[in-house]
């Protein structure tokens, strides 16, 4: 008879490859899957009748780069299920980081983060010691990003880099991966990234080549200009020979909507072309941003500073009205959920605050980001249904929750649901509605995002990989967090191991930090 310090008995394996599940027990021995079988007798058994065993789920989309730092519980995604986050993505990272962006960020990046959070690293190294010494409930595995990469060099310049910037960037690149990242990142709609020319982002690209890395995009575009955007991804991947993972793939505005046919058309024929190319979705028709980030890019230029400057004048305002964004056509759509300094606007839409403050919805923008000196967060309501289940019923995805590891207590406001409940919200509403079967919705959250990032031994039940283990209840998980109630946390995930210990027992907080940060190629 087998022996392990902890077994999983009674339960239906789901092992992550998209198989259907079996039954088996699993054997757990320091933080290490030992045997899957029967007749196996542990030091600590977890009964998991009636329930599902799963690979700990990979959000290979994540922004929990700052929280984990404040609230290292990573509550939102443990609850779901979630052993491992992607971070670093959209371009934004939190390493490198010189003296010049350090100061920048301690200034105009403090939404969403606790009172007294200090920017104090430099490298990729300092970052992962600072996370380390706190401790972290899950695993994360750390994107360059490519914003982060430009603005220690240029700032928010726009303009194209010169030979000897262009290298620093190259240089900087390269030591991160050489530290353990997993790939860059871009984020084709925020400053700077929106700056960079195709070219730029080719040359970086093939910086990744050597170590085998990612290339993750925030296209350029998911409204009007998705179709071009996705073929700029594309030939990134192709000319760089790299792969490319699009990020949140989505049709964004109601004209745009139905044509996600023709988006995944696009990425069917590129693969069979050759060219390696998958994506990540979030179950969900509303997307979440910055506000300052729908004003068009030359506001954006120099940065924060200057952009804030740039809206007082009504000179400026004025180009903008006539000039305006695809976003600007139904301000209904845009709801705040974070204004540190007008809370009571928290889940108003900037039509009801230009009717309250009898403005333009336009001034209204701009008169709030000026009092929230730029640090506004919303949510927009501009995703169809009927394109989010064709996305999803594609092979090639992946779940990805575009969110941070947050709890009520280490975040102010409101938030995006998908906080806490992308994953939960896949297997529970759209598994149980037919959308998705329950095997391949779990391969979407395991399997497909280790391989996609290249992590080896994590994502599949199998004897030698790393215990991080999911058991959920099939008939009962479910998403509890709403738009205008967000701070919720799913219900149905009974246990969640992260190597080999238990971090949620029958539902509940263990209070324990085995979380790891993984180093591709050091891990």
């Amino acid at each position: 008879m087998q022996s392990a310090e902890i077994v999983i008995k009674n339960g239906r394996v789901l092992d992550g490859s998209g198989n259907p599940w079996f039954y088996a027990d699993i054997a757990v021995t320091d933080d290490t899957i030992t045997y899957i079988g029967k007749d196996v007798k542990g030091e600590k058994t977890i009964n998991a009748e009636g329930l599902m065993v799963a690979p700990g789920f990979i959000d290979i989309h994540s922004h929990s780069d700052l929280p984990l730092l404040s609230d290292p519980r990573g509550m939102s995604k443990i609850t779901q299920g979630v052993t491992t986050e992607v971070i670093g993505n959209c371009g934004s990272s939190a390493a490198p980081m010189n003296k010049r962006l350090q100061d920048y960020r301690n200034k105009y990046a403090r939404s969403q983060t606790a009172e007294g959070f200090v920017y104090d690293w430099t490298d990729l190294d300092s970052y992962i010691k600072r996370v380390e010494q706190q401790g972290v409930a899950l695993n994360i595995a750390p994107l360059t990003g490519h914003s982060t990469i430009r603005q220690n060099v240029m700032l928010d310049d726009n303009r194209a880099p010169s030979d000897t910037e262009l290298n620093q960037m190259k240089q900087l690149l390269r030591n991160s991966l050489k530290k353990g990242a997993w790939g860059l990142s871009s984020g084709l709609i925020y400053t700077p990234s929106q700056y960079a020319e195709t070219d730029e982002l080719i040359e970086l690209a093939k910086e990744l080549k050597p170590f085998d890395a990612l290339y993750a995009s925030h296209i350029r575009g998911e409204g009007a200009t998705v179709i071009p955007a996705i073929k700029e991804a594309i030939e990134i991947g192709e000319k760089a020979m790299v792969r490319v993972q699009i990020s949140h793939f989505k049709v964004c505005g109601a004209k745009n909507w139905g044509i996600s046919d023709k988006t995944l058309q696009l990425v069917i024929d590129a693969r069979e072309s050759g060219i390696d190319v998958d994506f990540d979705q979030y179950p969900y028709t509303a997307s979440s941003t910055g506000l300052a980030s729908i004003l068009p890019p030359w506001v954006h230029e120099g940065g924060m500073d200057k952009l804030l400057e740039r809206i007082k004048s009504k000179e400026i305002r004025d180009r903008v009205r006539a000039e305006p964004v695809e976003e600007m056509e139904d301000w209904s759509r845009l709801m705040v959920v974070h204004a540190k300094n007008n809370s009571d606007y928290e889940g108003l839409n900037l039509l009801e605050i230009a009717d309250k403050e009898q403005k333009t919805p336009l001034d209204a923008m701009c008169d709030l980001l000026l009092e929230e000196k730029g640090q506004v967060m919303i949510v927009l309501f501009e995703i169809d249904e009927a394109d989010v289940r064709r996305i999803m019923r594609s092979h090639l995805g992946m779940v990805g929750s575009d969110g941070r590891a947050v709890s009520p207590e280490s975040i102010p406001g409101k938030v995006h649901p998908r906080y806490y409940g992308t994953f939960t919200r896949a297997l529970g509403h759209y598994v149980r509605e037919g959308v998705l079967p329950l095997q391949h919705a779990v391969r979407r959250m395991t399997s497909a995002p280790a391989r996609r990032l290249g992590l080896q031994d994590r994502g599949l039940i199998r004897e030698g990989y790393k215990a991080d283990i999911t058991v959920f209840d099939p008939v009962n998980v479910v998403d509890k967090a709403s738009f205008t109630d967000p701070h919720q946390y799913s219900e149905g995930t009974e246990y969640v191991l992260v190597n080999g210990l238990p971090i949620i027992e029958k539902g509940v907080y263990t209070d324990r930090y085995p979380g790891k940060v993984l180093r591709k190629n050091l891990s």
